[in-house]
């Protein structure tokens, strides 16, 4: 039999049900006029959605000092992004030419072929086969180690600062990991030095100029990264 006193004192709240729990607005949602969050499935595919590294709605606001895109610049709108129908990921800045990457890479192919032949003209005779070869493949060594230092530095070797682009990271803007760094530096060399250099960097290219939506190189692909412009 209950010993319940219905007219006895209330618990505390009245015996009503608390609140505390329930979402302020209705659905959860958000006050009117005030434009909605970020939920974890606005994330592009494998974003984590706690914890470090979270998608935050921004892109390249967080790696090593890169300024945050809050507001994507003129031409790209807040698409789907990668999740859904092709569109630009939000707060992306435009991607990087044609003629400022290619530019970029001559940049930085001259100065360390130059490095290359100043290393090995004391032991060799530049003027034959193996002289020249062995400057080709001394300075695809180099390369190797000074494109991806640099990028897992800032996103930038010493071309794509003069031609203000940088490498990023396609998920989030930031500088490459050290890991996408050598990645994307070794598929741009290593089929080069194993065969036809001139003719596996026009299929990297190539490959590029009719990737959709955002241009990427095989040797972007292997690393998930994306060249955009710093301009913005």
């Amino acid at each position: 039999m209950s010993t319940h006193d219905p007219s006895g004192p209330q618990p505390e709240g009245g015996g009503k049900p608390s609140f505390d729990k329930q979402p302020p607005y209705p659905g959860g949602g958000t006050p009117e006029g005030e434009p909605p969050r970020p939920t974890p499935s606005d994330a592009p595919p494998g974003t984590p959605t706690e914890g470090p590294g979270a998608y935050q709605g921004t892109y390249g606001g967080s790696g090593h000092g890169q300024k945050p895109y809050d507001q994507p610049p003129s031409g790209y709108g807040t698409g789907p992004g990668m999740h859904g129908t092709p569109g630009p990921v939000p707060g992306m800045p435009p991607i990087g030419s044609w003629p400022r990457r290619i530019l970029a890479r001559l940049i930085d192919l001259i100065l360390v072929e130059a490095v290359g032949a100043v290393v090995v003209g004391p032991f060799v005779d530049l003027g034959t086969r193996n002289g020249s070869t062995s400057a080709f493949w001394l300075g695809c060594a180099i390369y190797l180690i000074y494109e991806a230092l640099m990028l897992s530095r800032d996103g930038q070797t010493l071309g794509k600062k003069a031609t203000k682009v940088r490498v990023a990271m396609l998920i989030d803007g930031n500088s490459p990991t050290q890991s996408a760094a050598w990645t994307r530096a070794a598929v741009f060399i290593l089929p080069a030095v194993l065969c036809c250099a001139a003719l596996w960097w026009l299929v990297d290219g190539m490959f590029g100029v009719f990737d959709k939506p955002f241009q990427q190189c095989i040797h972007d692909k292997a690393a998930k990264t994306v060249v955009v412009t710093t301009e913005v």
